[in-house]
C-alpha cells in the first residue's frame, strides 16, 4: 500500500479557506479518484512541539492506494482540474509526497 500525502505550510500572511477545502475540495477529490482510492485522511494542525507555537503544517491530507500506478491511474486523467482548484481555496504551495506504508 502506498500513502500520497500533501502538506499545506503553515506560512505566516498565507490564505486558506477551509470551508472551501472540506466542503468543496475534499469531495471532489475523493469523487475523482474513486474506488482506486481505498481511503483518505485529512489532519488539520493545531499546534507545535512547543506549547503555544504554530503547527508546521495548516493541513495535511492522506490519500491511499494499492499502488504507485493505482494512484498514477486514478490521478492522471483529472490532475489539471484537481491541481488547478488549489487557487479556489489557498495561495500556499504544497509538498507532495509519496510513501510506501510499512505497518
Amino acid at each position: 500500500m502506498i500513502k500520497v500525502s500533501v502538506f499545506y505550510p503553515n506560512e505566516e500572511g498565507k490564505k486558506f479557506d477551509m470551508e472551501y477545502y472540506f466542503n468543496k475540495h475534499v469531495p471532489m477529490v475523493q469523487q475523482r479518484l474513486g474506488a482506486a482510492c481505498k481511503r483518505l485522511a485529512v489532519e488539520q494542525g493545531l499546534g507545535g512541539a512547543v506549547p503555544g507555537s504554530r503547527a508546521t503544517y495548516i493541513i495535511m491530507f492522506h490519500l491511499y492506494f494499492d499502488s504507485v500506478e493505482a494512484f498514477q491511474t486514478a490521478f492522471g486523467p483529472h490532475a489539471q482540474a484537481m491541481m488547478g482548484d488549489i487557487p479556489n481555496y489557498t495561495d500556499i504551495q504544497p509538498t507532495i509526497q509519496i510513501s510506501e506504508v510499512k505497518i
